[in-house]
């Protein structure tokens, strides 16, 4: 023997009725942290932002080559040094 039952309702209207609890409101807040994390991370996803994460050191390193590359330069051509301009 074989029995058919159709059940038209909506997926609200079956939780209440399997007593089921409603999980929207918590997968409301949850959605909203996730788009707000996303949202942060994306910001950080910045070329610069990444190299100064990828590359402290060497872009540190590189910044202060160019600086005393262009203070020996400036001294070898009798331009001024680097105290100099400051002032």
């Amino acid at each position: 023997m074989k029995i058919t039952v159709n059940i038209d309702c909506t997926p609200e209207e079956a939780r209440t009725f399997l007593g089921l609890p409603d999980v929207k409101p918590m997968q409301d807040v949850l959605m909203k942290q996730l788009e707000d994390r996303m949202s942060a991370n994306i910001q950080a996803m910045d070329p610069e932002n990444l190299m100064k994460t990828w590359l402290p050191m060497g872009l540190q390193n590189l910044e202060q080559m160019q600086k005393f590359m262009w203070n020996q330069m400036t001294t070898a051509m009798g331009g001024s040094n680097a105290k100099d301009q400051k002032k």
